[in-house]
């Protein structure tokens, strides 16, 4: 059953608006399944706020004395006391604003929680006092999932607990045409939407043998940090670094058996794909795969690799496949972070298409 937590789970890109508004007055934490980019939000918060230095903390890795350690400071009429000096990865020591990332909340040992929630609640830590302007929160796994993340209760009610929500299969796309994944897994993510399910939905854990669960044995399952995994093993494949057995193998101990099964049987698409030098040199007869699959794995392929020198003889063959596929091409292209975004709004022939139709699609690339 749907909760009202999971039906108000934010995508990162909302958390990441919410935290930067609000976060210097008060702490989030952020809850969410296993791998689904929690940690990338400070990359993406570092984006948003240029003028602050961004921190990150793995408190899962720490013990009491890798908060703060005592130094002894000597007056000058012999008398002393004791100052506590502040680990250097927590920030505190930027005079200037920072965001501060606390991950792994739920799984950091007792005694260091209650060390860190003055700095969650205070913005202080030892001798040291955050800039008015620094941002902190936090990160956690959901307690359901069986990982360890639970926090005391009285910790939980000091701080704002928001659930972030797993990417559906075309904001992980989008995602990844920025990030440079392999673009194999673009067209196998988009006919596989139950690799981005919630295991919340299911009561058995065989009804989706693809995601983690806590009352299954598997071990390799999809998330989406999986996926980046074995997109680097997919791309040292495409350069004959290593056999078909060795992909499969290392895919079973990424993604888990039976969603590698499906992606290793949806790589032999290939079989039907033009290549891109073929596109490049006669568009107007390059093969065109005869599957779907097939040509969304052109397109996807396509976006990865596009070049200024061949735009013109893409446009020429993307105007033979179907206006789902040709729709599929121009929208992503038009999301806000695609690195290609400029030499196609410089093309004529992209500019033309988006003209004659706009009934479908506008023209809006920067």
């Amino acid at each position: 059953m749907t909760t009202a937590t999971q039906m108000y789970a934010l995508s990162s890109q909302e958390m990441a608006q919410g935290i930067a508004a609000g976060g210097h007055l008060r702490s989030v934490l952020v809850e969410g399944p296993i791998g689904i980019g929690k940690t990338y939000l400070l990359r993406v918060l570092a984006k948003m706020l240029p003028t602050h230095t961004p921190v990150y903390f793995d408190c899962s890795t720490k013990d009491l004395g890798d908060i703060t350690i005592p130094e002894i400071m000597h007056m000058d009429d012999g008398t002393g006391f004791v100052r506590y000096v502040t680990n250097e990865e927590l920030g505190a020591h930027h005079d200037k604003p920072i965001i501060l990332m606390i991950d792994e909340l739920g799984k950091c040992n007792p005694a260091v929680l209650l060390s860190l929630l003055r700095v969650i609640l205070e913005r202080k830590i030892g001798s040291y006092t955050l800039h008015p302007e620094s941002i902190v929160f936090c990160t956690t796994n959901l307690g359901a999932e069986g990982v360890g993340d639970i926090l005391p209760a009285h910790a939980r009610n000091r701080i704002t607990v928001a659930e972030m929500a797993k990417p559906t299969w075309d904001q992980w796309i989008e995602w990844g045409l920025a990030n440079g994944i392999d673009h194999t897994l673009f067209g196998w993510c988009r006919n596989n939407e139950k690799a981005f399910a919630d295991f919340r939905d299911f009561s058995d854990p065989e009804a989706n043998d693809y995601i983690h669960h806590p009352r299954s044995t598997r071990t390799a399952f999809v998330t989406p940090r999986s996926l980046e995994a074995a997109s680097d093993w997919m791309k040292l494949y495409a350069d004959d670094m290593f056999s078909d057995k060795v992909l499969t193998s290392y895919l079973m101990g990424t993604i888990g058996t039976a969603a590698t099964g499906d992606l290793m049987a949806f790589t032999r698409l290939a079989d039907q794909m033009p290549t891109i030098d073929s596109i490049k040199d006669d568009p107007q007869n390059a093969l065109i795969p005869t599957s779907v699959g097939g040509v969304m794995m052109v397109v996807y392929k396509v976006l990865a690799s596009l070049e200024r020198e061949w735009v013109d003889a893409w446009m020429v063959y993307m105007d033979r496949l179907s206006k789902e596929a040709q729709g599929v091409f121009v929208n992503a292209t038009r999301v806000p972070d695609y690195p290609k975004q400029k030499l196609l709004s410089r093309n004529r022939k992209f500019t033309d298409w988006c003209v004659a139709n706009q009934y479908l699609f506008t023209a809006d690339v920067q």
